[in-house]
């Protein structure tokens, strides 16, 4: 037996709780809100707190997530953890109808019985496993309180990681249950926490035994009228302390041999290795625990869905025979015995019936074997599509053997795609051995790829052209894309052009800036171009052919961290009705049908614009084949070629049309592939649609991105001539602003400060900080003590030329963001006229550095002010007094540096 006692180690607990759903109507929605769960996972937080295992910052509660809120919660769980990794789950639970997968269900799941997808907003335990499996922790504890839990043991059966995860479920497979009382948590939680909150350690395989006989004991039913079985596996000889909460000092059990017993945690946790009094464990081989041999799959003949239907019987027949239609049940295109089980039995997935969970169980035969699992890696904007896809072709009949058994499985998930192109290309061996905690595909990207989906077919190219001579995957590509959808901006309604000439074909940079030139306050979002091809590819029209600079460009994009996907982009706007009203999103045209289904229900309608220099999406099948898989490789491929043909086929088209997606080939227009539900905004046949990105051009927007958005160099110019005096101290003045400014820098950042004043033949500034990388705080220190209002008129056209000047030539060597920012209170703006006020443009216009002016007066960026035209002329912003100057100017040198303040 291996005891692992993780005190000591940084430890995570993620507590998931689902109490809420978004839709419960029927056919489509979840069964219903489930207020129990909220006590579940307020009562655990308490519990976990007073166990001595997990501190408190390391527990996070998750209360009804969508499912992408929750992804993000999961992977910042597994990357953090390092000793014990703790997922809970609590909420509704569904399965297909073969019964071989589990869905969680979240706050947006809805149920589509028999269509392209069968749960969205629900995340597959498979991927859950797959994700939990990339933590670099010791040890993962994964307990689900839901129906069909115990659908998950063989899932966990079938996983190749399996050592270091421990499965405590709180039913039997293919069993619903009640959640009870709403006033307290669900039976299984409410036993758990009764286990976990003694004066005594808990180690996992006991508490699992201990379950076990407590809901034994108080005669707990399944909805079917059975005996309530929580369930669990583990490797037979591991387990892990939970809790220890003891009152007398501990032995604990056995300890892990991996390593010396770890020092006391710091939130009071007691040294291992000293006497407890605990009771002898029983031996591993005892009773439930055996486990020498594997558990039979879930039932998958006509036992258990004729069992189902008699139990919902007498609740649901009358709602049944109302709502019943035709077509929910595929008819048999050949006899086997898998089409002889209840049609009904749809139906009642369609209706959502069942007080905690959704079942669809017209299974397979029981002597189906388990099918080869295709792993699936796609872009992150592309996953729901090729989640809908492969939910489509398991139950599809090409992939259905004439015994009703299944031919592969899938599993679908996505990864940044520079992390996967960077993967592919020069870390495919790390995939199989990484070679230390910095390089490990697995953790980044996720497991080993049998085929890949990326957004562009420039991805290929871009791994294959530069890839390692000793790479241990190569790539298959398909010669014809499986779809086309160009990348469009989604400009609010009410700020949209009218006339088509305007709304397709001119550059990205001439759109943002007529919408800007309409609209003053209007703002431009792009979804992060690293994580995804949509925002690599509508950078690569943004820089253009390089007219501008990127540093200048991007100051055409809103400031702040981006969206990590386009889906997401869509989704958060809506968040803040003023954003929302003001933002337009670069998007792919396909989101604008298929992505705008989040939780919001309140959104601003918009109208897709076409930039003519902004290349499209096209994603392709790439088959990835792996040195040292050859025991199963031809297998593989033809699993792979199944799919491949299913999706490039009939059926696959149909779920690219519902998406929104269009035809990859065609006389400029490229037609949509759903002419009959054509989203509100789009245009059914734009002309001239720009073809898709090469390989060179995406390396390219690429490399200019990444040096856009690395260390960062800004030059402060601080007017402390006379009349500044009034409008010097406190953080609203001169010197305050300019501090607190300075949080928006990072170590790798340089800058400088000039103080502005002397005219004539005195120099127009004097140098307060030098060009350097300077701590925060020495920094505010030298203005603090050396910056001072001086008895003098300020020059600002000669300062303005002078920096124009000294930040053109620092910038010629690299592509690194640069800004000037100019704190004035525009006294001496008089000087800024006529061929003074000209020649500060032209100089502005050719050195291509933003000039961000800042004035303290109250009009200063008025439409006929020359802070405005100077601000203008160099791509950057003007802000004055009517703003909160702070923020703002925080905000703009915060897009050059790299600071997190």
């Amino acid at each position: 037996m291996t005891g692992f006692d993780p005190r000591g180690l940084v430890n995570r607990a993620l507590l998931v709780g689902v109490s809420e759903y978004d839709l419960t109507e029927p056919p489509h929605g979840a069964p219903g809100d489930l207020p129990a769960v909220k006590h579940n996972v307020n009562r655990l937080r308490d519990v976990l707190q007073r166990g001595r295992v997990f501190g408190e910052h390391e527990i996070t509660v998750s209360r009804s997530p969508s499912l992408d809120d929750f992804s993000r919660a999961l992977r910042t769980a597994v990357g953090e953890a390092e000793g014990l990794l703790l997922l809970y789950f609590a909420g509704h639970g569904a399965i297909p109808s073969a019964g071989d997968e589990l869905f969680l269900q979240m706050r947006n799941a809805s149920v589509v019985a028999g269509g392209h997808a069968v749960f969205p907003g629900a995340e597959m335990f498979t991927t859950v496993l797959t994700v939990l499996a990339t933590s670099p922790a010791r040890r993962i504890v994964v307990i689900l309180d839901c129906c069909f839990a115990g659908n998950a043991a063989w899932l966990w059966e079938t996983f190749r990681d399996k050592r270091r995860v421990l499965l405590l479920m709180s039913v039997q497979a293919n069993h619903r249950t009640d959640a009870g009382d709403p006033r307290t948590p669900t039976p299984f939680t409410e036993e758990l926490l009764r286990l976990l909150d003694t004066d005594e350690e808990a180690w996992f395989q006991d508490l699992a035994d201990r379950q076990r006989e407590r809901m034994a004991a108080a005669r707990h039913r399944t909805v079917r009228g059975e005996p309530w079985e929580p369930q669990s596996r583990t490797e037979p000889t591991e387990d892990v302390l939970l809790s220890a909460r003891a009152t007398r000092p501990a032995t604990g059990g056995p300890k892990d041999t991996a390593g010396p017993p770890v020092p006391v945690s710091s939130d009071g946790g007691e040294q291992p290795g000293t006497p407890t009094g605990r009771a002898p464990r029983k031996p591993a081989g005892d009773g439930l625990r055996k486990r020498a041999t594997r558990p039979a799959p879930p039932p998958r003949g006509r036992a258990a869905p004729l069992a189902l239907l008699h139990t919902c019987a007498k609740a649901a027949g009358a709602r049944l025979r109302r709502t019943r239609r035709p077509g929910l049940v595929r008819p048999a295109q050949r006899p086997r015995r898998r089409a002889t089980a209840p049609a009904v039995l749809l139906v009642l997935a369609t209706l959502g019936l069942g007080s905690y969970g959704v079942v669809v169980l017209v299974g397979d035969d029981s002597s189906c074997a388990p099918p080869l699992e295709l792993r699936v890696l796609t872009d992150p904007d592309l996953e729901p599509t090729v989640r809908a896809a492969a939910g489509a072709y398991l139950t599809s009949d090409e992939n259905t053997t004439g015994e009703g058994c299944r031919r592969s499985g899938l599993t679908v998930y996505s990864a940044g795609a520079a992390d996967a192109v960077t993967a592919l290309r020069k870390r495919s061996a790390s995939w199989q051995e990484p070679p230390d905690e910095r390089t490990n595909p697995q953790r980044d990207v996720g497991p080993q790829p049998d085929v890949w989906i990326p957004a562009s077919r420039a991805d290929v190219p871009r791994v294959t052209d530069e890839q390692d001579t000793d790479a241990v995957a190569t790539l298959h590509p398909e010669d014809a894309p499986l779809a086309y959808s160009p990348i469009v901006l989604a400009v609010p309604e009410d700020l949209a052009v009218e006339s088509r000439s305007e709304r397709v074909g001119p550059p990205l940079i001439r759109m943002i800036d007529s919408l800007r030139e309409r609209h003053e306050s209007a703002e431009v979002h792009r979804p992060d171009p690293e994580f995804t091809d949509t925002g690599l590819l509508a950078t690569i029209g943004l820089y253009g052919t390089g007219a501008l600079v990127p540093g200048r460009a991007e100051h055409r994009i809103a400031p702040g961290p981006p969206s990590p996907t386009a889906t997401e982009l869509l989704c958060t706007l809506p968040d803040d009705d003023a954003v929302d009203r003001r933002a337009a999103a670069l998007v792919p045209e396909f989101l604008m049908k298929s992505g705008v289904g989040c939780d919001s229900t309140r959104r601003e309608p918009r109208i897709a614009q076409y930039p003519g220099n902004v290349p499209g999406l096209e994603p392709v099948f790439v088959r990835v084949r792996w040195q040292g898989a050859e025991r199963d490789a031809s297998a593989r491929d033809r699993a792979a070629d199944g799919f491949r043909t299913w999706l490039a086929g009939e059926r696959g088209r149909e779920v690219f049309a519902r998406a929104g997606f269009r035809e990859t080939s065609g006389s400029g227009s490229r037609s949509l592939l759903d002419t009959s539900e054509i989203a509100p905004g789009v245009l059914p046949a734009p002309d001239g649609l720009v073809e898709p990105a090469g390989r060179d051009a995406m390396e390219g927007a690429l490399a200019k991105y990444r040096g856009a958005h690395g260390p960062g160099r800004v030059l402060f110019l601080l007017d402390n001539s006379g009349s500044m005096a009034r409008l010097w101290e406190g953080p609203s003045g001169g010197p305050g602003l300019l501090k607190q400014s300075l949080g928006g820098l990072g170590d790798g950042d340089e800058y400088a400060v000039w103080t502005v004043s002397g005219t004539g033949d005195r120099p127009p500034y004097a140098t307060l900080l030098p060009f350097g990388h300077h701590a925060r705080r020495d920094a505010e220190q030298v203005i603090d003590r050396n910056a001072r209002v001086r008895n003098a008129e300020a020059d600002p056209r000669a300062a303005l030329l002078a920096a124009l000047e000294d930040m053109e030539g620092r910038g010629a060597g690299d592509e690194r963001p640069q800004l000037i920012v100019y704190i004035t209170d525009d006294e001496d703006a008089g000087r800024l006229t006529g061929g003074d006020l000209n020649s500060v443009l032209a100089q502005a216009r050719s050195a291509q550095v933003p000039v961000t002016m800042v004035s303290l007066a109250g009009d200063g960026c008025d439409e006929d002010k020359p802070d405005t035209a100077i601000s203008a002329a160099s791509g950057g912003r003007c802000v004055d007094a009517d703003e909160d100057l702070g923020a703002a100017l925080h905000d703009e040198v915060a897009r050059t540096g790299t600071g997190e303040d």
